[in-house]
């Protein structure tokens, strides 16, 4: 095959690769080490760099809100946020782990606490319903005294007031005077029993009971073993 002298491998117009040359001065690898002070110098450096510019960003934002809490003036009683974010109700230490909207579902509450009442249902009356009814168990279920009731005076369980009033009967009703007659048309009203008390648990606390009811069983078969 007739190549006219070029290298079939090689572009048109260049001239052929010349040949290394391996002597003393050139045997084809560094002859010096890397320049480890430079690297350590150049590293040094960027990371003071670093650090006066996180000083200087840490004091400009001090300075800058600083500057909005003057302009603003003092926060009002409404307005007051919790010392640390993520703190619990208790004070306990904080939760790394729990989720921004956790917290701020946290901190809605107690800014809504503060206010006065009444105050806007924030869980469409769920648990404010479960709050009044566990009130209610309280009150009803348990011996109490309060500060409505006259001195020396207890308030007891109903179902101790039921047997009390099946023992002792209610007191007489005052004498009434003979209804009127009855007019053309009209009729003599009868009381009838209500099919129900009128109380009724509601799906939200129906499903907070039975979550008790089963963790506390988990927690006795835990305590068996």
């Amino acid at each position: 095959m007739h190549t006219d002298g070029n290298d079939p491998g090689r572009p048109e117009g260049t001239g052929p690769t010349p040949t290394p040359v391996r002597d003393s001065e050139h045997p084809g690898y560094e002859l010096q080490d890397i320049n480890t002070g430079g690297i350590v110098t150049f590293l040094a450096g960027l990371s003071g760099f670093v650090l006066v510019f996180f000083i200087f960003c840490f004091f400009m934002g001090k300075a800058i809100n600083y500057a909005l809490a003057e302009h603003d003036g003092k926060p009002d009683r409404w307005h007051q946020t919790p010392p640390t974010l993520g703190a619990t109700p208790r004070g306990e230490k904080r939760e790394d782990l729990t989720s921004n909207a956790v917290m701020e579902q946290r901190q809605l509450q107690q800014m809504t606490q503060s206010f006065p009442t009444p105050r806007l249902e924030t869980d469409d009356g769920n648990q404010d319903l479960a709050d009044l009814h566990a009130r209610e168990d309280l009150l009803l279920d348990y011996y109490s005294t309060s500060k409505d009731l006259p001195a020396g005076a207890l308030r007891i369980p109903i179902d101790q007031a039921m047997k009390l009033v099946v023992q002792r009967g209610l007191p007489k009703a005052p004498e009434v005077e003979p209804p009127a007659p009855l007019m053309a048309g009209e009729s003599t009203p009868t009381a009838t029993q209500p099919l129900t008390d009128g109380f009724a648990r509601t799906g939200y606390e129906l499903q907070t009971m039975e979550a008790r009811e089963q963790k506390n069983e988990f927690n006795r078969a835990e305590a068996a073993h």
